[in-house]
């Protein structure tokens, strides 16, 4: 690992930008601003513009160096988004579609076209947006209608493109100086390059929106709107498809790092609450049904969920591999579990929670968009249950075979980090694999739904584990709060396989003796006893986060 050459910045730098984002709340993110944003829905275009301006500069952190920027990499930008999420989830969106929008330049475009629009940004003058989703067309990219017909000169060579069509859910769209516009060529699609005010593009009034309201989203009509042959990113057409499937797996690890972010300021509120609020005597953060069912295990999902995150930024910032796979399960299990935390945080308020002034109704109308925009859920268990299948089908079981003896070396070095159940898990899960494919269960939807969570658990799980290992392994401060929350979320991962598992069995037609051998190869007794000392592991966990 110490041979690895990592993009991005160090960690002094990236801690400096991410401090730079923190004191944005004493001045133009003020919680009062915050609020009358998300009450008035209001699109704060002149503090954002003054975040991209020469005295904040935020959106270098992902320009490369030599076209003006930082030269960011994915760990720095998963941070800084995180951290303004914690802050305010529309605003982190409005910010994030300035990189979004920009990402097909980033990827595609030639060294000319890099050169001009990358550093137009760099500048600050302009906001960003990403305009691909249609009104019939959501993730399915391949459905997209949006046209671009080439208009010849009369010696029949391209000169440029006319743009026809709707674009739907556009974040940033109705204030954007620059837009990323997806269309299709008689070669395939293409991303093209349309700026504000060019005379056929219309960008309209905002949605009325049930969270991000300090967000613009808004819809975007095309009508015969001309962009010469520079604003073709790559100069080439029909290479759109693949320049958008190149940055899923970072986008959508931006989305979770959003989602993360938002959970956790859904705790920063419910947390402090519960050692004031005295309910028979004594604090909430006393009480188990408080601590045990609303807090703690939140906290463990958000920990769970910022380690596979971490682990997949390292990745990207170490080679120019796809990871469409992994940022899909960073997405998954971070928005999900980021809902999941902002829901029982108002719960854990109380009737306080349902007030707008506590803040944490806001974040929870906040967050349920991470499980929908760039990817539904949904779309996420479509990608990591079939790319796993064949992979796993592909490796022979050597995918999550790895896995196991990873967990099972890890138990060894460090036996109370529940590395054992996950190695355990890993080796159900590709039993469960193998049953769906044999009894072409594969065909079902549920099935693989049922497939994809627990690839999904098992995979964050294990980075949990892997973090709890090297902080032992380095007496790190920490080290004990994180082996209690890798033993906690080893339980969580073994119930969602134990039930996940015999739900496949089931619906494979398994019964009596042949479900009996089934349960027995998948070690389903064993993995019960991942739940074995929670309630002390609970206690240990609330006495850390509540300081008892």
């Amino acid at each position: 690992m110490a041979d690895i050459e990592y993009r991005g910045l160090d960690a002094e730098s990236r801690e400096m930008v991410v401090e730079t984002v923190r004191q944005l709340r004493k001045r133009l993110l003020t919680k009062e601003n915050i609020l009358e944003w998300d009450k008035e829905e209001v699109f704060p275009e002149a503090q954002i513009r003054e975040m991209l301006g020469p005295e904040i500069g935020l959106q270098l952190l992902f320009i490369p160096e030599q076209y003006g920027g930082m030269g960011g990499g994915a760990r720095d930008c998963c941070k800084v988004v995180q951290e303004m999420a914690r802050i305010c989830l529309g605003v982190a969106t409005g910010f994030f579609a300035i990189q979004l929008g920009s990402d097909p330049i980033l990827v595609g475009a030639t060294e000319e076209q890099k050169a001009k629009w990358l550093g137009r940004i760099a500048e600050g003058n302009s906001l960003v947006a990403y305009a691909v989703t249609e009104p019939g067309a959501g993730s399915n990219l391949a459905s997209l209608k949006t046209k671009a017909v080439p208009v010849t000169d009369g010696n029949g060579k391209v000169t440029g493109y006319k743009i026809t069509g709707n674009k739907q859910f556009i974040s940033t769209g109705g204030y954007a100086d620059i837009v990323t516009v997806l269309a299709e060529t008689p070669e395939g699609h293409s991303f093209f390059i349309v700026e504000k005010g060019a005379p056929g593009f219309k960008q309209h009034k905002g949605e009325e929106k049930h969270g991000i309201r300090a967000s613009n989203t808004s819809p975007l009509t095309f009508d015969d709107v001309y962009v010469p042959i520079e604003n073709l990113i790559g100069g080439e057409p029909g290479k759109g498809l693949k320049q958008a499937n190149v940055v899923f797996g970072y986008t959508r690890l931006m989305v979770a790092s959003m989602g993360l972010g938002a959970g956790e300021a859904a705790l920063e509120i419910a947390i402090p609450y519960a050692k004031e609020r005295i309910q028979f005597g004594s604090p909430l953060s006393e009480k188990q049904g408080y601590t045990h069912k609303l807090i703690v295990p939140n906290v463990v999902r958000m920990a769970a969920a910022d380690a596979y995150i971490d682990e997949v930024a390292h990745m990207l910032d170490s080679s120019e591999e796809d990871l469409q796979v992994e940022g899909a399960i960073g997405k998954l299990f971070a928005t999900e579990s980021a809902d999941r935390c902002a829901n029982d945080c108002i719960q854990a308020l109380g009737g306080y929670g349902y007030i707008r002034e506590f803040g944490v109704e806001k974040v929870k109308r906040d967050v349920k968009i991470t499980c929908i925009y760039e990817g539904t859920s949904e779309i996420q268990q479509s990608i990591i249950s079939t790319f796993r299948w064949k992979t796993s089908r592909k490796s022979k079981g050597e995918f999550y075979g790895r896995i196991t003896s990873e967990m099972e070396n890890l138990a060894k070095e460090t036996p109370d980090a529940g590395c054992h159940f996950y190695g355990l898990a890993a080796q159900a899960l590709n039993r469960s694999i193998d049953l769906a494919h044999e009894t072409k269960q594969t065909r079902q939807q549920a099935v693989m739904f049922a497939l994809a969570d627990m690839m999904t658990y098992v995979e964050v799980g294990a980075a949990l584990a892997r973090k709890a290992v090297r902080l032992a392994r380095a007496n790190e401060a920490e080290a004990d709060k994180f082996k209690a929350m890798a033993r906690v979320f080893a339980g969580e991962v073994a119930q969602l396989i134990n039930d996940n598992g015999l739900k496949i069995a089931l619906a494979a037609g398994l019964t009596g003796g042949a479900l009996q051998e089934h349960l027995k190869a998948t070690a389903h007794q064993e993995l019960l006893m991942a739940r074995a000392n929670w309630a002390t592991d609970m206690d240990r966990i609330a006495d850390i986060v509540f300081e008892r």
